[in-house]
């Protein structure tokens, strides 16, 4: 976790298997601090003399006193459940136990033994969305009662993005958490330091940005063979691949607080269109010139300049000066020349996102 200024940065760990906890706090000790306990009961208090440090509860399920179970009923009925994920880290394979976990609110299951930079991306990723719905609702107060009106609306439609987001996205692939925080990341400098969309408030940038990490929600309907496969891709599976891209949309329109929300018109075009091209070679509605919305126009600059740079299962990282020539001529399709200039002015704050220097 990068920004720490406000922001709860504790994990609590409950097992009652001090090997496991040793375990787990190895595996993110270094970015949070560490809170442990042998047993639910143990646990809650843990929890309500450190609830404004934890960021996250990581649960186990068989133990004595209080199981996890009971423990996830009483957080519940407490309201915490909707404001601090809970992960269930489990060797149990009952479904009754899994079904009932997930009824409670559980974030995730995770499986034991645990996978160190499974766990680390699954947790990190659904953390960072969770802070940032915080950080939103605390900017909002600060502005006064109409924006805080604005914020309850956002609030809302979070119960479901947030949902759809992790489950869609976050948890699919390995790299995917970090994907999504670089598009918005990029989005933003775009956004806020050049002139390419306009002059936007920064309420509209904030908007757009997290807009942005909904782009490739779509692929919640890709299968995994297909999702993760480790060389190139059949015509007939990159056919299905490009599905994503409608599906996503198809999806964000079936939530229903989303649609009542100004976010959606931008989260509703970056997803079906991030892979338009200016020349109209895009997919899935050959869109092509002023045709494809701004925003979704960045995304795509931005999906592609990420895929180049970062390591995927299919490939190795590109260097970055080789990542922008290629995208400078075009071969990664053809892109808004304004909006090309634009990219290269804040380049260099995106290497930041990778180097973190």
């Amino acid at each position: 976790m990068k920004e720490t200024d406000n922001i709860s940065n504790t994990l609590l760990i409950v097992d009652d298997s001090e090997l496991n906890r040793v375990i787990i706090s190895e595996i993110f000790s270094d970015s949070y601090k560490i809170i442990e306990a042998s047993d639910g009961a143990e646990g809650l208090k843990a929890f309500h003399e450190n609830k404004r440090e934890i960021c996250a509860v990581l649960l186990d399920v068989i133990m004595p006193v209080m199981d996890g179970i009971e423990f996830l009923r009483i957080f519940k009925e407490e309201g915490e459940i909707k404001n601090t994920p809970v992960f269930l880290i489990t060797a149990s394979e009952s479904t009754d136990v899994l079904r009932e976990a997930y009824d409670l609110g559980v974030m995730d299951v995770i499986s034991k033994p645990v996978v160190p930079y499974m766990i680390r991306r699954r947790v990190d990723s659904v953390i960072e969305l969770f802070q940032a719905r915080k950080k939103l609702r605390a900017k909002v107060i600060q502005q006064g009662f109409e924006l805080l009106k604005q914020a309850e609306k956002i609030i809302e439609l979070n119960e479901g993005m947030i949902e759809a987001l992790s489950t869609a996205i976050e948890f699919r692939s390995c790299e995917s958490g970090e994907h999504v925080r670089r598009i918005r990341d990029i989005t933003r400098f775009i956004l806020q330091k050049t002139s390419f969309a306009g002059k936007l408030s920064d309420e509209e940038i904030e908007v757009i940005s997290l807009a942005a990490v909904m782009h490739d929600v779509g692929k919640i309907a890709v299968s995994d063979q297909i999702l993760n496969k480790p060389g190139k891709l059949t015509n007939e599976e990159y056919e299905i691949m490009k599905t994503h891209t409608v599906k996503g949309a198809e999806l964000l329109s079936q939530i229903p607080q989303m649609k009542a929300h100004e976010s959606y018109k931008y989260a509703y075009d970056i997803a079906r269109h991030h892979h338009e091209r200016w020349d109209g070679r895009g997919y899935p509605d050959g869109l092509k010139g002023d045709e494809i919305p701004v925003w979704a126009q960045i995304v795509s600059i931005a999906d592609v300049y990420d895929a180049l740079v970062s390591k995927r299962v299919y490939k190795s990282a590109i260097e970055y000066d080789k990542a922008v020539d290629m995208i400078k001529n075009g071969e990664c399709g053809v892109f808004n020349p304004k909006l090309l200039k634009a990219f290269l002015e804040v380049e260099k704050d995106c290497r930041k996102l990778y180097t973190g220097s």
